[in-house]
């Protein structure tokens, strides 16, 4: 199975070659705010989790209740710290939390209000439960290429982006509470995935059409006729998440930003990084701050929100 750092860089250098006219490039209307890292010298975040503490393919923040932050691929740039769990402090200590089964290696991780974090095992073809010091076997499904990213739900229902990078496609699953799996589309790269907090969208991004997509949810969680929300002309689409106001922040891989949008797809703001492979976000409890993974140096930087 090709990894998503191939992948990504596989994509990156399509995108390259057959990026679609400038005029398809989203306009920042409300803020002005269209300038690249090139024209950018200073970024709007901060180093918080030093380069080197996780390995290359570091992804799938989320924090828990208390405010500690969850990535996979803990302990630095060699291959068998992947199939790790890291656990940063609110003031940014970082130490190993879990280890996955040989075979196994996290991607996507959501962690729900019960605390219990949801594992989306790309190699592995599962969801992992891990409660109370126990990790169990949520879905497992063959059909799945590699289970990518979570979007939970208050119902327990989750979706999960499922791409297949070689091909340029996914497909995009919905799990009922009780652990059965159901494809519900077949998308392009999907890759981003995301429930609006009203419980009313699921956004899904494409990373090599990039493109993202809005389905409606009926009150049963079942998706109606997804709308295109808004396309980009370059650069890579990675991880998202939702605010409590449903405002979308959204990792451009290879450009070094962070996109904030509306739910309406406006954008609102667009932050610089200081690097430039940013794979997904994760918001602290309070919202204060986004803490964004980066590929390739193993770093992870926050943007003070406010």
């Amino acid at each position: 199975m090709q990894n998503k750092l191939n992948a990504a860089l596989l994509c990156l250098l399509l995108n390259a070659c057959s990026a679609p006219p400038r005029a398809l490039q989203a306009v920042a209307a409300e803020s002005g705010n269209t300038a690249s890292n090139s024209e950018a010298s200073i970024a709007d975040s901060q180093i918080f989790v030093p380069a080197g503490t996780f390995h290359a393919e570091v992804e799938g923040p989320d924090t828990d209740s208390a405010g500690n932050l969850y990535a996979v691929n803990f302990g630095g740039p060699g291959a068998a710290h992947k199939g790790s769990i890291g656990k940063v402090t609110p003031d940014g200590k970082a130490s190993l939390y879990l280890r996955l089964p040989a075979g196994s290696t996290g991607n996507g991780i959501q962690i729900d209000k019960q605390g219990v974090m949801w594992i989306a095992d790309y190699t592995g073809h599962r969801i992992w439960r891990y409660a109370k010091g126990q990790l169990t076997t949520f879905v497992f499904e063959p059909r799945m290429h590699q289970p990518n990213d979570l979007a939970l739900t208050h119902a327990g229902v989750i979706f999960a982006s499922d791409p297949d990078w070689k091909n340029r496609q996914g497909q995009l699953w919905r799990i009922s509470a009780d652990g059965k799996a159901r494809l519900i589309d077949q998308t392009g790269t999907s890759n981003g995935v995301e429930v609006s907090p009203d419980q009313r969208w699921l956004y899904v991004n494409e990373s090599a059409q990039r493109k993202i997509w809005a389905y409606p949810l009926n009150d049963q969680l079942e998706v109606g006729t997804k709308k295109l929300l808004i396309e980009f002309a370059d650069f890579g689409l990675d991880g998202m998440r939702c605010d409590s106001a449903g405002n979308l922040y959204i990792a451009r891989y290879g450009k070094g930003t962070v996109l904030k949008l509306n739910p309406q797809g406006v954008v609102l703001k667009e932050f610089t990084l200081s690097g430039k492979y940013p794979t997904n976000v994760a918001l602290s409890p309070d919202e204060r701050w986004l803490y964004v993974t980066m590929q390739r140096d193993g770093s992870i930087e926050r943007i003070a929100l406010r």
